[in-house]
């Protein structure tokens, strides 16, 4: 009898000694060792970063460059429009844009991050699926593109209102950008990729760093005052109050980004009628629940009392309804609202604002109601 495989080691950023040293609790995460909070606990982490600024290692996350073979930006651009709904040709260079990968079904295989750099694009893909979305993209593009994965870089987020303040003592560039503006900046006199964009809800900054200078450039930011390491426990709660999708939890292969209320991210161009509608894996399925309408929808949900309602718990229509009618898919503590705050999906016909629902907590019919996302206002610098 065969012994059992031994399991896979877990990998670690390039901040893995510095989080050990600053005293992270570290757990698996995306097959990586990552800090899920610091001492201070997830709480006082979360409210930090909405008052002051947190700094997140993110470097788990997929650096993708596709270069086009022409030299022309533009072609790049035009075959990634083969695997994505979103106008990928009409980013303007130094400026990204949130796409997705779509299937035959148009389900999510993955969400991310487009950004035209001027001579060609960079991509910033989730960490579970990097490995699946380089083969994604070397089967779909190499006839146009070179698929070069930036695995020698880290990536940091500096998230929350001081994080222009601290940021522009290291990069003076960094105050005049604005929300989604993206490219190569001189941080602390590195060479990195700066984007203003984040996943809290609020101003903030992505920067892409050299992977043996990463420690140096957290350590320049943590050094300010304002600044302190914020683990994914808070991240998780930051982008819960912020409405924002967790891959894998809220959208999936099986969820189109139409039932996701992902609407917005696809441009006119790509809709019927548009100038190059269509076109990407599961187009017909899209644009007919653009123009027909989706079944069911992604909702906030705001429980009453104080109960968290979690993922996984199921949605009825009333208190006493016997098959239920949807899914919570994320669900915590708001620290920001001091409330529960929750989002999931529900039948179309239940997803007007303030429509009463009922969640199953261990048994326990609990009363929620449709609830208006973000639940906390975005500051974004537009």
């Amino acid at each position: 009898m065969a012994e059992p495989a031994a399991p896979l080691s877990l990998k670690r950023t390039p901040l893995h000694a510095l989080h050990v040293s600053l005293g992270g609790k570290m757990v698996p995460f995306a097959g990586y060792k990552m800090p899920v909070q610091y001492a201070p606990g997830v709480l006082k982490e979360h409210l930090h970063t909405r008052s002051a600024a947190g700094l997140f290692d993110v470097s788990h996350m997929g650096q993708v460059a596709l270069l086009p073979k022409s030299g022309n930006v533009a072609d790049a651009a035009a075959a990634l429009e083969r695997l994505v709904p979103q106008d990928v040709i009409g980013i303007p260079p130094g400026r990204q844009r949130y796409a997705q990968f779509t299937n035959a079904e148009g389900g999510i295989l993955d969400d991310l991050m487009v950004a035209n750099f001027g001579e060609h694009l960079v991509l910033v893909v989730n960490a579970a699926c990097k490995e699946a979305d380089i083969a994604l993209l070397r089967d779909g593009l190499s006839d146009v593109c070179e698929v070069q994965p930036l695995t020698d870089r880290a990536l940091l987020a500096l998230q929350g209102p001081k994080a222009a303040s601290v940021l522009t003592k290291l990069c003076a560039e960094a105050e005049a950008m604005r929300f989604m503006d993206a490219g190569p900046r001189s941080v602390d006199g590195l060479a990195c990729y700066v984007s203003r964009s984040g996943y809290t809800g609020e101003d903030g900054y992505e920067i892409s760093v050299p992977a043996d200078q990463a420690e140096r450039l957290a350590e320049a930011m943590l050094s300010d005052k304002d600044v302190l390491p914020i683990g994914l426990g808070a991240r998780d709660s930051l982008r819960l109050e912020a409405g924002l999708c967790l891959y894998g939890h809220d959208i999936d292969t099986a969820t189109t980004p139409v039932e996701a209320a992902l609407e917005w991210s696809v441009q006119k161009v790509r809709r019927t009628g548009g100038a190059r509608a269509g076109g990407f894996p599961g187009a017909d399925k899209i644009l007919a629940q653009f123009d027909g309408g989706a079944t069911r929808r992604r909702v906030g949900l705001r429980p009453e009392g104080r109960a968290p309602v979690r993922e996984g718990a199921a949605l009825f229509a009333s208190a006493d309804s016997g098959e239920p009618v949807g899914k919570v898919t994320s669900g915590g503590f708001g620290p920001t609202l001091n409330a529960p705050v929750a989002m999931g999906y529900v039948p179309t016909t239940l997803s007007a604002l303030d429509t009463p629902l009922f969640a199953d907590v261990r048994g326990q019919r609990l009363p929620l109601r449709v609830a208006a996302m973000p639940f906390v206002p975005n500051t974004y610098k537009r």
